[in-house]
């Protein structure tokens, strides 16, 4: 044998070990990917529209449209939406933003956005979550919301009502606004990895599917400890929804207008909620929606996003 048979077999090996690192720190970064891709919202609720976010990045928008909330028909590109009670805000895939609808608050003056990640949007507000891990908003500005400009090292970020709700890359979570329900109290949260900010309450989604929650629990909207095997959380008005992993939905909450009747839904793989309203992506594409309807805006059965 060469005298440097050994030195080259163990570089081969080496060469081998770190071939395979590689490959196994590429399919990790792409499970992260993957991940992240699931946390964007392809489907969003207003307070009386329905928005939703077709295979090839255009949006559909159905239901009251008085402030101009459901004219996206211009919009492509689009990889996320949130909706307002009155105004609808869509990610672009390059990371700027755009919206349409009522700019009464100046929720709507987001042009100059960029290097976004995420967007969430509740009542007269809207929220971004930048790529370097800060925060940025406009609109109204009450209860101390914007005090989430200072926050860093954020991954993930929910409007409520009057309150903001931001997961951090260590899986605590940090919260600021009303808090007269408690509703801010998460500071001893931990293993988080999805969150979402209701009316008057928040609630997390754990690594190991169950769920934490806090804040007013008039409604019973906050009971959901003994869920399991939950992939995503939605905070409503006052109910509370939850996506298995099997494809089923549970809910909690305020029932007024039948918004938590989904115990047959089957096949979803994305939800939605609008204030009094309910709404489901199934897996062929189609959507599903119970609730408050007075302004069409559970009218989406014609829909097929995944076309």
């Amino acid at each position: 044998l060469p005298k440097n048979f050994q030195l080259v077999e163990l570089k081969k090996v080496a060469s081998k070990e770190e071939k395979a690192s590689r490959t196994c720190e590429e399919s990790k970064n792409n499970v992260i990917k993957e991940k992240k891709k699931m946390m964007l919202n392809r489907l969003t609720g207003g307070l009386y529209h329905t928005v939703g976010i077709r295979l090839n990045g255009t949006v559909v928008a159905v239901g009251h449209n008085d402030y101009g909330q459901c004219d996206t028909k211009a919009w492509k590109d689009i990889i996320e939406v949130s909706a307002g009670y009155y105004h609808t805000v869509g990610l672009k895939s390059d990371g700027t933003v755009v919206v349409v609808g009522d700019n009464n608050a100046r929720q709507c003056n987001v042009k100059d956005w960029k290097d976004i990640v995420q967007i969430s949007v509740k009542s007269y507000y809207t929220v971004g979550l930048k790529k370097d891990g800060t925060v940025v908003m406009i609109g109204l500005d009450n209860y101390g919301k914007y005090r989430v400009k200072s926050w860093r090292d954020i991954v993930a970020i929910s409007a409520g009502h009057n309150h903001v709700v931001g997961l951090k890359s260590n899986g605590t979570v940090v919260a600021v606004g009303y808090n007269n329900f408690g509703q801010c109290n998460v500071e001893n949260w931990e293993d988080i990895v999805a969150v979402s900010a209701g009316n008057d309450y928040t609630v997390g989604l754990k690594s190991d599917g169950t769920i934490v929650a806090i804040g007013d629990n008039k409604y019973g909207q906050c009971n959901v400890k003994h869920w399991k095997n939950i992939v995503k959380i939605i905070a409503g008005y006052n109910h509370t929804i939850g996506l298995k992993s099997n494809g089923t939905v549970v809910a909690v909450g305020n029932n007024n207008f039948g918004q938590c009747n989904v115990s047959d839904w089957k096949d979803i793989i994305d939800i939605a909620e609008g204030c009094y309203h309910t709404i489901g992506l199934k897996s062929d594409g189609t959507v599903v929606a119970v609730g408050g309807n007075s302004n069409r805006q559970c009218d989406v059965k014609n829909w097929k996003l995944l076309n």
